[in-house]
């Protein structure tokens, strides 16, 4: 690889992780800049998931540090997501995940009215006391999140962020869990991947480099700038998520 197209994927990375670690929908961009190098869509994929696992670590410790993660529900969320996720990209290897695109930008339209409505949803709290009806919804979801990430991808940042919200956290607390499920999920792809030999590391390295410094300055904003940030960046993105599926839906 020449030194332009190496950097041409670590600025991308950079870009696409800074967004990720915050909101989710870092794949919006990343993945166009890898199909931009030619690579075959499954190795997109596959180059893709392990260098977002290098962002979604480095947003992760960010987040860890902060002291904005809940270690009690990590601690089951993330051995869920990561099995859910193994599930995903098995099945995908059996069954096209091209069906599923019309339910997707349904759930996208509903999460971004939802949050558009609800002006005061998610404003920063100092404590979170988790239900137990809304704590077995969680567990239940981030299993079925983790596989739709294995499975398909668009938007799982943006559902993990949402489903956080639905269960009481506010914006900055649901942006650090939703990483913590989602750096989950990606191991398990990205480890699947490249054991069915999916993966260009020639691409994925310098890509996975600037994702390391992306996410780490996303997640550092977002803990500064608090929720006044993260909630309108959260639906800008929600909203671009949605086009883009009902582009490739109607293509």
């Amino acid at each position: 690889m020449d030194f332009m197209t190496a950097a041409i994927m670590a600025g991308m990375g950079f870009v696409a992780a800074f967004i990720d670690s915050v909101v989710g929908g870092g794949g919006l961009i990343s993945v166009p800049t890898l199909m931009w190098a030619g690579l075959p869509m499954l190795n997109v994929l596959g180059t893709n998931k392990v260098a977002s696992t290098m962002g979604a670590f480095a947003g992760f410790l960010t987040y860890l540090r902060s002291g904005k993660l809940d270690r009690k529900i990590l601690r089951v969320m993330f051995p869920l997501a990561f099995v859910g996720s193994i599930g995903g990209v098995l099945t995908v290897r059996q069954v096209p995940s091209d069906f599923l695109r019309p339910l997707v930008v349904v759930m996208l339209i509903v999460i971004a009215i939802y949050s558009v409505a609800k002006k005061n949803w998610g404003a920063d709290k100092k404590s979170v006391r988790v239900t137990h009806g809304r704590y077995l919804l969680g567990l239940v979801a981030i299993f079925g999140l983790g596989f739709y990430d294995g499975f398909f991808g668009p938007g799982t940042g943006s559902f993990m962020l949402f489903l956080y919200l639905l269960m009481g956290y506010g914006f900055l607390n649901a942006a650090a869990n939703a990483r913590a499920a989602n750096f989950a999920s990606n191991i398990a792809a990205a480890l699947l991947f490249t054991i069915l030999g999916a993966v260009n590391f020639a691409y994925a390295l310098p890509m996975g480099c600037g994702m390391i410094i992306g996410a780490h300055c996303g997640a550092r904003v977002a803990i500064t700038k608090g929720a006044s940030y993260v909630r309108p960046l959260f639906i800008c993105v929600t909203v671009i998520l949605i086009g883009k599926q009902l582009l490739e839906l109607f293509k």
